[in-house]
């Protein structure tokens, strides 16, 4: 079956659905779970689905519960796939940052209302939990993207070798969390918006 095939039956089944799991899309098609991630790449940038903790839901545009919006939640820049942080609120609302600066500073806002967080591995472009991965701050690394520029990897050992090449220091969820909000308490204007 071809990958546009494969497509337009995700199409179908999650407009039937409402939710679907990446496992057993994967079993379905008889095919990866990296190849389901290839297939739904192009739905998910064109708004069709958001991507979940191990699945996909379908983008209502008239539910009220999931964001329609491409733009940061906390500085309202566009969002990119492979920097964004996705706040899973307890009511089931999910809002997206444009990157790890920016989600840690919306967490921290909304931190009793947090159900999960997510956040993309720099080195390995994987989904992991935000609480238990190992953030970069002040790397040499120019990415185009807020400041403090943050990085984000789920192993420990992966950031401090990227720290030996590109410097900067490692922190736990915390620690980031802190240390990126007193930091903007002085410079407010480097991530676009005042808070």
């Amino acid at each position: 079956m071809l990958p546009i095939e494969r497509q337009q039956q995700i199409r179908s089944l999650i407009q039937e659905k409402k939710t679907l799991k990446i496992s057993d899309l994967s079993e379905q098609f008889q095919v990866s779970e990296m190849t389901i991630y290839r297939d739904i790449k192009p739905l998910v940038e064109e708004g069709f689905i958001t991507k979940t903790f191990g699945g996909i839901t379908l983008v209502e545009k008239s539910n009220p519960s999931i964001s329609t919006q491409n733009q940061c939640a906390y500085c309202h820049k566009p969002t990119k796939s492979k920097m964004n942080y996705q706040l899973i609120l307890a009511n089931d609302k999910i809002e997206t940052a444009c990157c790890a600066h920016c989600g840690l500073l919306r967490h921290r806002q909304l931190r009793e209302e947090v159900s999960h967080a997510l956040c993309h591995d720099f080195l390995l472009h994987t989904t992991i939990s935000a609480p238990t991965t190992w953030y970069v701050m002040d790397t040499s690394l120019p990415l185009s993207c807020c400041q403090p520029q943050i990085l984000t990897f789920e192993r420990r050992d992966h950031a401090e070798k990227f720290v030996l090449g590109f410097g900067g220091k490692v922190h736990p969820f915390e620690e980031a969390m802190d240390i990126v909000y007193d930091k903007m308490q002085g410079h407010a204007t480097d991530c676009g918006k005042h808070r």
